[in-house]
């Protein structure tokens, strides 16, 4: 279950005694060339018992490591670069004085948003760091999008619902089955209210037989949840119930705060009635919702499950002149095993996970086609081009012109590798007795005469004991 918790960077050989500066001058008279051949036989290779990973492992090793260290969390920044794809799904930079991020909220995420997502809107963001294997590119999987502003209340919210969610009151189990066809179904509300007229609408037009109890209380403003604690408390006593249901309108966070008191909040948890929490529209959540045996998206809602039942009740009973029980009810025996059966095979089929990828990778095909696109135009510009330079590369003059300049080339390549130029540059050849060059230090005796050459002239030299 996902936790939310909200906020609040030597070419030649040298004299022995000069070997180290002398090395140092030829890496600075080398640098940013390629290697050469020798060069390249002394490169380092990976050892034989190392595997070497491909790009694809090591980037999911990556992803791994990242979304298995960085838990959900709140980010808070300006929304920058916005991209809203005709898929729904919406890309954008989250942005401070600092740093940016890359985040995709993708199309179910962005309809529960409240918040305006637009460039330039400052926002907190409720998301997981993941990679895109693609591009090799950290982003933030934006779950959530709130106005920054509403952050003290949605702290709050958070902090409770996780204490709530670690003493067990919104585990699973703890959860009761509600009854299929409830004789007595007891709301607490305000009798002022639109949810109530709303709720009462779809009963009468669905035809519910059933007794309904209002339990007048506020749903809004100071004492509310009070008052509906204490409403859930007398129905508990009066033993009359087989369901209650709890709720309210739509509003902001502040107008549905009374539903994430604690004391409702364990109060609907501790009822001994099954609660349907029934409480604002589809996007708004409240700790009642958690704690409740079953969450209705609106009132309405509540009112279609609490009379599902009977009317398909009534529906077979009307169909019940014209067939036989036993065929009827293996009908409906047999369509409810082929959707079970199709429900377990789409989730086996269709893994969130899966889905948002395949949501990456279809827009960046898209991208990618439409750069491509462009770039096969752009390319056979380029071929007009290199097509009109080549035929103006075929005239003699040209020819002539490039063929004198690479004759002077290999005469100044030629006069480069001459021992001359050599010492010129400022290096030294040291000889030996018969003259022969000296290129390890390794091989030299005390008191053997040797001969430094210059590039002005030669100086004898002698090789001094322990240097």
């Amino acid at each position: 279950m996902r936790t939310l918790g909200l906020p609040a960077e030597d070419g030649s050989a040298t004299a022995p005694a000069q070997r180290g500066s002398a090395s140092a001058k030829a890496l600075a008279d080398t640098e940013g060339t390629p290697p050469t051949n020798e060069d390249a036989g002394n490169s380092p290779t990976a050892p034989a018992d190392v595997r070497v990973e491909s790009v694809t492992e090591f980037t999911r090793r990556v992803k791994a490591v990242i979304e298995a260290a960085i838990d959900p969390c709140w980010v808070r920044g300006e929304i920058s670069n916005l991209r809203a794809q005709a898929s729904g799904h919406v890309y954008f930079s989250l942005k401070d004085a600092g740093a940016q991020v890359s985040c995709v909220l993708f199309r179910g995420d962005a309809a529960r948003s409240a918040a305006a997502v637009c460039d330039g809107a400052q926002v907190v963001v409720f998301g997981e760091a993941s990679v895109y294997e693609a591009r090799g590119q950290y982003q933030l999987i934006v779950r959530l999008v709130v106005a920054d502003g509403v952050g003290r209340l949605q702290r709050e919210f958070e902090a409770l619902k996780q204490r709530l969610a670690a003493e067990g009151l919104f585990a699973p189990e703890r959860k009761r089955a509600i009854p299929p066809m409830p004789a007595c179904v007891g709301f607490i509300t305000s009798p002022t209210g639109a949810a109530l007229q709303d709720f009462l609408r779809i009963l009468t037009r669905r035809g519910w037989r059933g007794r309904l109890v209002v339990l007048p209380a506020k749903v809004q403003g100071a004492g509310a949840g009070a008052e509906m604690a204490a409403m859930l408390a007398l129905a508990a006593r009066l033993r009359i119930f087989d369901l209650l249901v709890i709720g309210r309108g739509g509003g902001s966070l502040e107008d549905l705060w009374a539903f994430n008191e604690e004391a409702l909040v364990r109060a609907v948890a501790a009822c001994p009635v099954p609660v349907i929490a029934a409480v604002g529209h589809e996007i708004d959540f409240t700790l009642c919702d958690f704690a409740a045996d079953r969450r209705a998206e609106t009132p309405s809602a509540a009112a279609e499950l609490i009379s599902s039942a009977f009317v398909a009740c009534a529906e077979r009973v009307a169909r019940a002149g014209a067939a036989r029980e036993a065929a009827l009810t293996g009908a409906v025996d047999r369509a409810r095993e082929r959707l079970d059966h199709a429900r377990s095979r789409l989730r086996l089929l269709t893994p969130g996970a899966q889905v948002e990828r395949g949501w990456l990778r279809l827009d960046d095909c898209a991208n990618r086609l439409a750069s491509a696109l462009a770039g096969a135009v752009r390319s056979k510009r380029e071929a007009l081009i290199a097509a009109r330079s080549a035929l103006a590369a075929r005239s003699p003059e040209f020819r002539v012109q490039f063929a004198s300049h690479q004759l002077l080339a290999l005469w100044h390549r030629l006069q480069a590798a001459s021992p001359a130029s050599v010492l010129n540059r400022g290096f030294a050849i040291v000889r030996d007795e018969s003259g022969a060059p000296v290129a390890r230090r390794a091989g030299l005796r005390p008191g053997q005469k040797l001969t430094t050459e210059f590039a002005d002239g030669a100086v004898p030299v002698l090789v001094e004991p322990g240097r």
